[in-house]
């Protein structure tokens, strides 16, 4: 039987408070297959994002194994092991704009980074990065641009294209389309559902918008206090949750037509 394409085996993060110290993530297991896209849900402070940065070696476990393709990976210093980690992973975080350089143009900014690690064989450097600024929506013009020249969704495009440079075969999106427009949420989700069968990418899919796990993700993985809850397909997890965290989740979602409430004016008299 074929190993997945990451293994996350009992990996514990505990970090130093004052009075002592608490886990973050608690004895957290899961697999992505080839091809897959897992999501993982739950409120501010359940431990997806530390969960997130754990593989993609942003943090360091306190305990626990990660593996990729079967093979434990060891996250170590040096330049050999940083571009090898580079092409098994990659992250796309919420708000790209504070990763950029905004005295660089985007060309600037993709060509240092195929400089380090190539491209794939028999193409020409700039004939690469102008393919990836194409492939996520972008026109080759924009490779003369400076990140303020950008609207948020084009932002977020070049960020993805950023990220497929080393032709990683996971992609780490840690809330990635929370801080778009609904619209442009749209056109990115349904960039990320393309590229998924152009450049066979798996997704680690980090959200608290049940509704986009939905339209990206095959699994889904509840967290809460850095435990894992729940776990299964997005249809067995949300449409008939299991666990009271999770119905309760769903539960507060709004619904269709739903309005914020009227705040009530204050009336002064004299």
């Amino acid at each position: 039987m074929t190993a997945p394409l990451l293994s996350v085996r009992d990996v514990v993060k505990t970090f130093s408070a004052p009075g002592g110290s608490f886990r973050a993530v608690d004895r957290v297991s899961f697999d992505i297959q080839s091809g897959e896209s897992l999501g993982i849900v739950g409120e501010s402070g359940s431990g997806k994002s530390t969960t997130a940065r754990i593989v993609a070696g942003l943090e360091k476990a306190t305990s626990g194994d990660i593996s990729f393709w079967g093979e434990r990976t060891r996250f170590t210093r040096g330049t050999v092991a940083r571009r090898a980690q580079a092409r098994r992973v990659q992250m796309v975080f919420q708000d790209p704009f504070g990763s950029l350089d905004p005295r660089q143009t985007l060309g600037a900014c993709l060509g240092e980074i195929v400089a380090v690690h190539g491209t794939p064989a028999g193409q020409d450097s700039h004939d690469y990065a102008r393919t990836l600024l194409e492939r996520v929506g972008l026109e080759s013009r924009h490779a003369s641009s400076y990140p303020r020249e950008l609207s948020g969704g084009q932002r977020q495009r070049f960020a993805i294209a950023r990220a497929l440079v080393p032709q990683p075969h996971l992609l780490i999106l840690d809330e990635a389309v929370s801080a778009l427009d609904v619209s442009v949420q749209a056109q990115i989700l349904r960039l990320l559902n393309e590229l998924r069968d152009q450049v066979q990418l798996s997704y680690l899919f980090v959200s608290h918008d049940l509704a986009v796990v939905r339209q990206v993700c095959d699994r889904v993985l509840v967290m809460r206090a850095g435990v894992v809850l729940e776990e299964g397909s997005v249809e067995q997890v949300l449409d008939k949750p299991q666990d009271d965290y999770t119905r309760r989740l769903i539960a507060s979602v709004p619904g269709p037509g739903w309005r914020p409430p009227q705040r009530q004016r204050r009336v002064l008299t004299g």
